[in-house]
């Protein structure tokens, strides 16, 4: 089990391994080894107890990662502590610091925690912008009124346009964005993305099988569409950053496409060991069922892009 506590200043708590431990001297998210028959909550609440001195009352899930070292195996439970009493300190002698997730260094810490620093980046909600990009002046105008109301992931997803109309929308909406205090992901072919300003990059599930290497800029944000184990595996192998998982629920876009369910979307995150947002017929309600299902958060088009 292991607990992400985040402060006020968006920094969270880590903890340097002792020398002589597994991976020893690297930084870690604080936590431990459940006791048999011990639920996980309840481990939770244990471990940080032992090892930091405070009293948590209530987590949620963040992210499940399953590692093979080669000489070893681990599943991490990583939870997002969300309240919790007294003041934490290194009981067990370990060093603590707290760190803002945008200035950790995936290098410094084992390689089954980096995954737990690319959920801690990445917002829970992905807006995914719908009709019409051909209308620049309301299109951009909608974009605008979703950062102002909090969104703080943006997907361009304009295939009708060509690619300098793309392109000419593209700088535009990364203006909004950056203003914002938003990330723009660009949903286009990445050799068409060469010059232009972006946070990153989304693949379709068809671009994803082209690609035998990680595309995209050093830094930037990668993520892809994925419909099924396959297609987890590959974005995994590939070191993406992020997938999106559709359909969970029937969606009139795509009516012939076979919902997940809950159930089924659990199952596929359950082997997978990146963040995941769900996809299909979601609205900002059902970010909390979504999480509980093992997501990362929630990905839209209707239930996000302002009508009017």
């Amino acid at each position: 089990m292991v607990g992400a506590l985040q402060d006020a200043a968006g920094q969270v708590l880590t903890t340097r391994r002792a020398d002589h431990l597994h991976q020893g001297g690297l930084w870690e998210f604080p936590g431990g080894k459940l006791e048999p028959g011990e639920c996980p909550e309840d481990g939770l609440v244990r471990e940080l107890s032992e090892e930091l001195g405070i009293t948590v009352r209530s987590s949620q899930p963040l992210i499940r990662i399953r590692h093979d070292y080669g000489d070893r195996r681990v599943l991490l439970d990583v939870r997002r502590v969300q309240a919790y009493e007294g003041r934490p300190r290194g009981l067990e002698g370990q060093p603590l610091a707290w760190q803002h997730p945008e200035a950790m260094d995936p290098a410094r810490f084992p390689a089954a925690d980096r995954p737990i620093i690319l959920a801690l980046r990445l917002a829970p909600i992905m807006l995914i912008t719908g009709p019409d990009p051909r209308q620049d002046a309301v299109f951009l105008a909608r974009l605008d009124r979703a950062i102002a109301s909090g969104a703080r992931l943006v997907q361009l997803r304009a295939h009708e346009l060509d690619h300098s109309a793309y392109a000419r929308l593209a700088r535009r909406a990364f203006e909004l964005c950056t203003q914002g205090g938003a990330k723009l992901l660009l949903n286009r072919a990445p050799e068409q993305c060469r010059d232009l300003p972006r946070h990153g990059l989304h693949l379709s599930s068809t671009a994803l099988a082209g690609f035998t290497e990680r595309p995209g800029q050093a830094g930037e944000l990668v993520g892809a569409s994925c419909h099924d184990a396959s297609e987890l595996r590959r974005a995994q192998a590939l070191g993406l950053d992020y997938a999106l998982l559709s359909p969970v629920q029937w969606t009139a876009s795509h009516p012939d496409a076979r919902p997940l369910g809950w159930s089924g979307f659990a199952e596929l995150v359950e082997t997978a060991s990146l963040p995941v947002y769900a996809l299909g017929g979601l609205r900002p309600a059902d970010l909390d069922l979504a999480i509980e299902n093992g997501a990362q958060g929630i990905a839209s088009i209707r239930g996000l892009w302002p009508l009017f």
